[in-house]
């Protein structure tokens, strides 16, 4: 397979920018990254939404094993993305690490079909579904590959980058819209062998689709060995010099020769100095024993740009930490926006309408915003603004973290109305809700619902594909697939804070006797409170993070 040659720095000389050829080629290679992003996660998806009822019906499991077997691969799916990045930039590259990844993918989706189809034991279902947790970890990398086409020092080409990232998360919500309903389907009317052989040629096709685009691929970053270990090299350095005194002059702080702006870090440009963490910028200082013992070693003497690295490891954590709320709150829709649900009124004539399907709103309205904020919203503020890109990738996610407060309002000021509905109907002390026996509801229309649901998209539009593209753009050029699946474990923890949530406020508001806010029997619920509660710790997560953006010094390269 031939591929074009590495560039070291991934940028190009001026006479070779905005040619129609460049373009032309710009424009292959993010379709061949979409395309295989989108088939990638119709077959994600695929398996992902209906696995419960696999392992219920299929492998009889009990309904908690069942749930915590879907919680602990789920968990699994979202650290192993970090093991995907890591290989990617220290050692393999990310073109090599996509394309490993997606044949252990594709042997996953074998497994996962064979397996079901004829009813193999549990212990080889199991291990396709944990070969697909690391096979599939690939989001991080190839949002990366996508966005490592653009020419970061072209203006007209950094704003074409900071739309590929819209154009990569509405891609991921295809795939979910279509693995699951259409395929979901496919395993409950059909077959389960069909309902995972769709996902297996689904995982062909994108595999097929990404290395079809190889010729039209012109940005590889090489590895750079393990990050790992350059941070530790800093701390180490920064220690043994703890009694040396860091010049006021940075310039004289160790640094490679410039040679085009690169430093000794393969394939990764010079950063320039910053004020913040200025103990680390020990290990950058070149003493008398490190200029006898030339070339000193690297766990005593360190460049300005690895020290900088680990300081823009350093100023990423506050922000990602701001995620880790974001996405507890944004959870609600497959948790307690579903328990609302599920005791209002269904119906739609004879159609009854499951709870948990209306998450669908929240994808379209995803794909109705990423257009939108792409052709109206960034035009309008790049008006008012001056920014390139309409809002500093700052100000993007803060307003998403604003817009995901007003879904939680708008889920308590519903759920005031049902409990309302209770109270005149006479239906609080009952248990028939949801779908009871008797197949009683409130007489409230499920679809009062919808509001909440399209307000969680909107959000999800500025904060997490904002926080895509922050993560790539401020991430060390060589840590870049690593800090953007870093990103991704916000997520990861976002579900497990908010499932410690659940738990504490159903047992601290149940002492005495009491039902408490989520009690098991809905109708007697105080939801609202818990919507409340959340809203404002939406508005305490604001607050700080106007703070950690206020105090965040982006990113400069040199050269």
């Amino acid at each position: 397979m031939e591929m074009e040659a590495v560039e070291s720095n991934g940028s190009h000389g001026a006479a070779d920018r905005r040619t129609p050829k460049r373009d032309h080629r710009i424009f292959w290679a993010s379709v061949f990254i979409l395309a295989n992003n989108c088939f990638q996660c119709i077959a994600y998806f695929g398996v992902s939404t209906n696995l419960v009822n696999y392992l219920k019906d299929q492998l009889h499991e009990g309904s908690k094993a069942a749930a915590n077997g879907v919680t602990n691969w789920l968990g699994t799916s979202s650290i192993t993305p970090l093991v995907a990045a890591f290989l990617a930039d220290a050692f393999l590259g990310r073109y090599w690490t996509i394309a490993l990844f997606m044949v252990i993918s594709v042997v996953a989706y074998v497994v996962l079909t064979v397996s079901a189809a004829v009813a193999l034991e549990s212990a080889a279902f199991y291990a396709g579904l944990y070969l697909l947790a690391l096979g599939g970890a690939l989001q991080p990398v190839l949002s990366s590959f996508g966005a490592n086409q653009f020419d970061e020092s072209d203006e007209g080409e950094r704003g074409r980058q900071s739309s590929f990232f819209n154009w990569f998360y509405l891609s991921i919500n295809v795939g979910s819209l279509v693995g699951g309903t259409v395929l979901v389907w496919v395993q409950s009317s059909v077959s389960w062998g069909l309902g995972y052989g769709i996902p297996a040629l689904f995982s062909v096709l994108a595999a097929a689709v990404f290395l079809a685009g190889t010729t039209a691929y012109r940005r590889h970053q090489p590895p750079a060995g393990s990050p790992l270990t350059r941070v530790a090299q800093v701390v180490v350095a920064a220690f043994r010099k703890c009694g040396v005194e860091v010049p006021e002059d940075a310039s004289t702080l160790h640094e490679c020769e410039d040679v085009d702006g690169m430093s000794a870090i393969q394939g990764s440009r010079r950063l320039a100095h910053t004020d913040q963490f200025r103990f680390l910028d020990k290990a950058a200082v070149e003493t008398a024993a490190d200029k006898a013992a030339r070339p000193s070693s690297s766990w005593r003497l360190c460049t300005v740009t690895q020290v900088e690295e680990l300081k823009c490891v350093l100023r990423l954590l506050p922000v990602w930490a701001s995620g880790i709320i974001f996405a507890a709150a944004y959870t609600q829709m497959t948790t307690t926006f579903i328990l609302q649900g599920d005791t209002l009124d269904p119906y739609v004539g004879g159609f009854r309408v499951p709870a948990a399907v209306l998450s669908v709103f929240d994808t379209l309205s995803v794909m109705l915003w990423v257009p939108l904020y792409d052709r109206v919203v960034v035009p309008l503020a790049r008006r008012a603004t001056g920014h390139d890109r309409g809002f500093t990738q700052l100000a993007r996610m803060g307003v998403g973290l604003v817009v995901l407060t007003l879904a939680m309002l708008a889920a308590g000021a519903l759920e005031v109305a049902r409990r309302g509905v209770i109270a005149r109907h006479g239906m609080y002390d009952t248990n028939t809700g949801g779908g009871g026996d008797d197949g009683r509801y409130l007489p409230l229309s499920i679809f009062w619902q919808v509001p909440q649901y399209v307000v969680v998209g909107a959000s999800e539009v500025f904060t997490f594909i904002g926080q895509m593209e922050f993560f790539y753009d401020q991430a060390p050029d060589a840590m870049r697939s690593l800090c953007s699946g870093l990103s991704m474990t916000s997520f990861a923890l976002g579900n497990y804070v908010s499932s410690a949530l659940v738990t504490v406020v159903a047992r601290a508001t149940a002492r005495g006797g009491r039902d408490g806010w989520i009690p098991d029997d809905i109708n007697r619920a105080h939801l609202d409170y818990f919507f409340w509660l959340l809203a404002m710790l939406c508005v305490g997560n604001f607050g700080v993070y106007l703070l950690i953006a206020r105090w965040y010094t982006y990113k400069k390269s040199v050269g």
